[in-house]
């Protein structure tokens, strides 16, 4: 817990001037905030009172602080008992969750009333850094009931201590008022908590966000203002809700809509997520019934989701260099360390008040007062709920370097750690740390008081009491157990970060001329190596290209089958079959398949897609007779073992099941059985992942089966690029497939069903429920001509204009001009037959039918209305054309573009005429390719979202039916959130 003797402990710690910090957990309010003075306290001592002293080397620094140690032993401190410290309180849960602790103490007429919520910037979710620090200054806006400055009934009753802090972990407000102002404050308290919502208006929001921004850009502007903004991301993984600064990020602060802020509030400032203290003249069961009557009333808010103890323990050493607008240079060492609540904590306190805390601890000491190396250097625990930080500083004098500063005080530091403290040193400290959380005591608000105590206690570890196990922490340290301590984590793992001054710097000569762009120019003509065909003995069919700059070869035994194959009654049956093939074979089984393929530092892959199955193998030129062997054993020889079968259906299972949770992947799931209907092979979950009732259902035979019946050589491409030649690849290749054969009783592979689909003639809107979402996905479709298609190109190239950029038209319509998606886009879903073409968009739950209307809006124009205009013909010809090398430029990039001739029947010359194609468009081709490819008045819409929300809207644009269908089946569902079901 960040316990007031913790808080004690970083007081205590001396150091740097104030200035010279920037506030490790930002966001506070003022300067009087528990954070704020923890960060102006824990560098030190300003370098003008120093005394001087005479330069040393470090080996004669070494020398006098062993002396230094024996004196201090020698003078041994008088052991002085730490006092027991009881703060009695009683501790009640309201019917809405809030938690209530009351402390009776009548010495004063005052009440403190401290009230915490669990939320801080760690629970701050993509997009929304900063929202934790914005809401503490939005709630002293006034509320409801209370149009004005927060603090001005306040400051009329007398209040003091009044402020409010936020840090990584928690937000808390705290005012102690006379007893006869108490009531006032929890009717203050109280409107801010349940009737918030309505006082909060897009010019609050924005004055806010302003002032947030200033105080942001503010402490930037300090010396040394971006380390904190450094360290966050440079000490903990990304996705650990530590890695990004309480401050915020400036472009998500200006990002938050009035609807992004209420939804935060809605779900983290609710009674069952809030602590209330009323610590002072008032007896408990009087506490409660004033809080019944003020709180009561409120509803409770959602659960939250509490991510527990993750230390995050680096390895190794990362360095890092800044350069800044600053006077001298300073070196930063951080550790991760455990939580705070952790006796290791404490512990670690004691070791940075021992290491920096005085003119005689040897950081100090040794830089500063002998060496004269550096001007201040500090100390301190940066502790936390999930994981707290061990921060070493020292600033270099202008003259010094600040290598051996860093020298200096790593030599200091493994000599403590080595050692341990001197047994008087330690009970100084001790006696400090307990007597100054006795002074805290007297109290009962403001930082360290009684209410704080009691509330961090409650918040961080369910125990108002806590603060005793710390204090017997306190009282039962030993030099040895400090050592330890020190040792286990500050051993190994260190994040450095040398800040140094950025110097003076200046332009020099003349600038270029900026009136317009320099041309880009003609695109390099795209050069591929020419595709040389051959066939086996068996008739399998080869198609190689040479390439000699890496001596890398690549395979791709491309199978004519895919998702399309799988039966009718057992979707999956594909991707599931692919999966198992590299499980095991009737000479290796599936770790001995890895090892041997890792031996030859090769790589194998298998994947089904919509059209196709293929098998990969990457392989160096010098190892390929070799790789190839096993290439050919997991094509050939796969025996489907029924216990990786086993474990790689449950896998699927889980799979289906997160793909049915996530909006974009059931659309993706729904989109093909309504475009294409039940009897074509196109008519199944577009995942290729099957449904939960046929992979139940299915067995390790059903895979045989499908393998036995689609994997076969007259069903066949082997794609082959790279450092090799026909003359050499042959004969490989003849060793390990010569002699495969197709089943002897089955002539050819069977059909797939691939009927002709008519266009239907109006509209089809389809809804799946989705509770709770806060957007709708939405995915607009019908089925264009094939890949094959003479439209191809043209159809590739409307569709660039249409949302296949970023500057297409969908995009800045919804996102850069309307602002209610973060992205829309449209594709062409590459399909043998009849592919689908979709435009799709995650938007604004209010803005889903308003987003539905842009963008059959811009599908229309496309059409004919608005034809493409020349620029945007230009500008998706440079995109479409320029990017052809970059996407050819490796061998495993060369091999997907010879597969897709492959499975897509596209002539080995299609894309060496690809550039000229393009540039041969005009707007009438354009326009009639467009209309082949979209069918405005018949597409298929399918919406994703919160149906209560959703429903009306979609509902009233008129287009046609609109059927709700469950997810789980695809039929019309009168329960649309429905569980998935079996059939599904």
């Amino acid at each position: 817990m960040r316990s007031t003797l913790l808080l004690c402990l970083s007081l205590l710690i001396a150091g740097a001037p104030a200035a010279s910090l920037a506030d490790p957990q930002s966001g506070n309010t003022t300067t009087a905030s528990p954070d704020a003075a923890e960060s102006q306290n824990e560098q030190g001592a300003d370098a003008d009172d120093t005394p001087a002293g005479r330069d040393r080397d470090s080996a004669s620094a070494g020398d006098e602080t062993t002396k230094a140690d024996e004196r201090d032993s020698s003078r041994a401190a008088p052991r002085v008992d730490i006092p027991d410290i009881d703060i009695p309180y009683k501790k009640y849960v309201l019917d809405n969750g809030l938690t209530l602790i009351v402390h009776t103490d009548h010495k004063t007429p005052i009440v403190a009333v401290n009230i915490w919520y669990h939320v801080g910037s760690k629970n701050e979710g993509p997009n929304q850094q900063g929202f934790a620090h914005l809401f503490e200054h939005l709630m002293f806006q006034g509320s409801e009931h209370w149009d004005g400055e927060y603090f001005e009934p306040f400051e009329r009753a007398g209040a003091t201590d009044m402020n409010g802090t936020t840090n990584v972990d928690r937000t808390n407000y705290f005012a102690s008022v006379p007893t006869n102002a108490l009531d006032m404050a929890l009717w203050m308290e109280s409107d801010r908590m349940g009737h918030f919502l309505g006082a909060i208006d897009q010019d609050l929001l924005d004055e806010q966000r302003g002032v947030v921004l200033n105080e942001k850009r503010q402490g930037e502007n300090q010396p040394y203002g971006e380390v904190f903004n450094t360290l966050p991301t440079n000490t903990y993984p990304a996705g650990h809700p530590y890695s990004w600064p309480t401050i915020g990020s400036e472009s998500d602060l200006n990002a938050a809509s009035l609807e992004d802020v209420k939804s935060w509030f809605k779900q983290y400032y609710g009674p069952s997520n809030a602590v209330l203290v009323l610590a002072g003249d008032i007896e408990p069961e009087a506490a409660r019934d004033k809080v019944e009557q003020y709180f009561g009333s409120i509803e409770p808010g959602p659960p939250v989701t509490r991510q527990k103890r993750w230390i995050a323990k680096m390895n190794g050493e990362h360095r890092q260099v800044m350069f800044d607008r600053v006077p001298q240079a300073r070196v930063y060492k951080v550790w991760n360390v455990p939580p705070t609540g952790s006796p290791d904590v404490t512990r670690l306190q004691i070791a940075a008040d021992l290491l920096a805390g005085s003119k005689t601890s040897p950081l100090y000491k040794t830089l500063v007062y002998d060496r004269q190396i550096a001007t201040d250097v500090s100390a301190f625990v940066w502790d936390k709920e999930i994981g707290s930080q061990f921060i070493v500083s020292a600033t270099a004098r202008p003259d010094q370097d600040l290598a051996a500063v860093e020298a200096a005080l790593d030599e200091q530091l493994q000599r403590f750690l080595d050692k341990g403290p001197a047994p008087a040193a330690l009970e100084r400290a001790r006696t400090r740390f307990g007597a100054s959380f006795v002074r805290g005591t007297e109290s009962v608000g403001g930082l360290g008081g009684k209410a704080d105590i009691l509330a961090q206690g409650e918040i961080y570890e369910n125990d108002p009491g806590a603060y005793k196990d710390e204090l017997e922490t306190l009282r039962q340290a030993t030099p040895e157990t400090i050592r330890k301590t020190a040792s286990q984590w500050l051993s190994e793992g260190v994040y450095v970060l040398s800040v140094k001054p950025f110097g003076e710097r200046h332009a020099s000569g003349e600038d270029v001329d900026r009136d317009q762009l320099p041309d880009i120019g003609d695109g390099a003509t795209l050069d591929l190596p020419d595709v040389q065909h051959t066939q086996l003995s068996n008739g399998l069919k080869v198609r190689f290209a040479e390439r000699h700059d890496t001596p890398v070869v690549q395979m791709r035994m491309i199978f004519d089958a895919g998702y399309a194959a799988d039966p009718p009654e057992a979707p999956g049956t594909a991707s599931l079959a692919m999966n198992m093939l590299d499980e095991g074979t009737t000479q290796r089984d599936a770790l001995e398949i890895s090892a041997d393929v890792d031996a030859l530092g090769a790589g194998l892959g298998t994947s089904a897609s919509l059209d196709s199955a293929s098998v990969t193998l990457s392989t160096l030129a010098t190892t390929l007779e070799p790789a190839t062997s096993i290439f050919a054993d997991v094509i050939r020889n796969a025996n489907f073992p029924e216990k990786e079968f086993q474990r790689l259906k449950k896998q699927r299972l889980a799979a289906i099941a997160q793909e049915k949770r996530d909006p974009t992947s059931l659309a993706l799931r729904t989109l093909g059985p309504l475009l294409y209907g039940e009897d074509h092979a196109y008519g199944t979950p577009l995942t290729g992942s099957g449904t939960t009732a046929a992979i139940r259902e299915m067995t390790v035979e059903d895979v045989r089966d499908y393998a036995h019946t689609w994997l076969r050589p007259d069903n066949a491409t082997l794609v082959v690029v790279g450092d090799t030649t026909l003359s050499e690849l042959k004969p490989v290749l003849e060793k390990q497939f010569g002699d495969w054969q197709p089943p002897q009783n089955d002539k050819t592979p069977p059909s797939k069903p691939l009927p002709e689909i008519s266009a239907p003639g109006k509209p089809r809107i389809y809804l799946l429920d989705r509770p709770g979402s806060n957007q709708a996905t939405v995915i607009a479709g019908n089925v264009a001509p094939p890949k094959s298609s003479d439209d191809d190109i043209a159809m590739e190239t409307v569709n660039a204009v249409l949302g296949g950029m970023f500057n297409s038209r969908l995009n800045l319509n919804l996102r850069e001009d309307k602002h209610w998606s973060y992205g829309a886009r449209s594709m062409l879903m590459d399909a043998r037959a009849q592919q689908p073409f979709v435009a799709y968009a995650s938007v604004q739950t209010d803005k889903t039918a308003p987003s539905m209307r842009e963008m059959r809006k811009e599908l229309k124009a496309i059409r004919g209305d608005e034809p493409a205009t020349d620029s945007e013909l230009s500008a998706a010809e440079a995109n479409l054309t320029r990017s052809l090398p970059g996407d050819n430029e490796t061998t495993s990039e060369l091999a997907s573009t010879l597969a897709q001739s492959v499975i897509f029947d596209l002539p080995d010359d299609y894309y060496e005429h690809y550039v000229e194609r393009i540039r041969g468009l005009d707007g009438k081709a354009l326009t009639a390719a467009a209309r082949t490819m979209i069918n405005a008045d018949g597409l298929t819409w399918i919406v994703v979202g919160d149906l209560d929300s959703i429903e009306k809207p979609v509902r009233e644009l008129g287009w046609g039916d609109v059927e709700v269908i469950d997810p789980a089946t695809l039929d019309p569902a009168t329960d649309a959130s429905q569980e998935d079901g079996d059939d599904s």
